[in-house]
């Protein structure tokens, strides 16, 4: 079996190396959630909207903490933001980036309980 990694181009069935870019923004992602704060704002928004107040809440940081990490992960086209009055609602629009943070969690979950990893 090959080590080497393929990825379907968009949608269809052919395979292919990742490109410089697919590499570069992957890092990019994954550098944005390697951070304990950033993976429980995102766990939060998995399936819900939520404003600042709300997500400091679910995630236990400090409120100024929490806007900064929101503004990154916003910058970074990761989550998106709407006014609703004086509130900003924020939320998580995008699959792949759910199933990534909730694949780290499981994968957290099986290390720290032992479980076998799944193939």
């Amino acid at each position: 079996m090959s080590a080497r990694m393929h990825l379907s181009t968009a949608h269809g069935s052919h395979e292919q190396d990742p490109s410089d870019e697919q590499l570069s923004y992957a890092a990019q992602v994954l550098g944005l959630l390697a951070d304990r704060t950033r993976l429980a704002l995102l766990h939060a928004l998995d399936g819900n909207e939520a404003d600042v107040t709300t997500l400091t809440a679910a995630c236990g940081a400090a409120r100024p903490a929490v806007s900064q990490h929101l503004a990154k992960l916003r910058l970074a086209g990761l989550v998106t933001a709407r006014k609703e009055g004086r509130r900003m609602i924020y939320a998580l629009p995008d699959g792949h980036l759910r199933r990534l943070v909730g694949e780290a969690l499981s994968l957290a979950d099986h290390h720290l309980s032992g479980e076998a990893s799944h193939d």
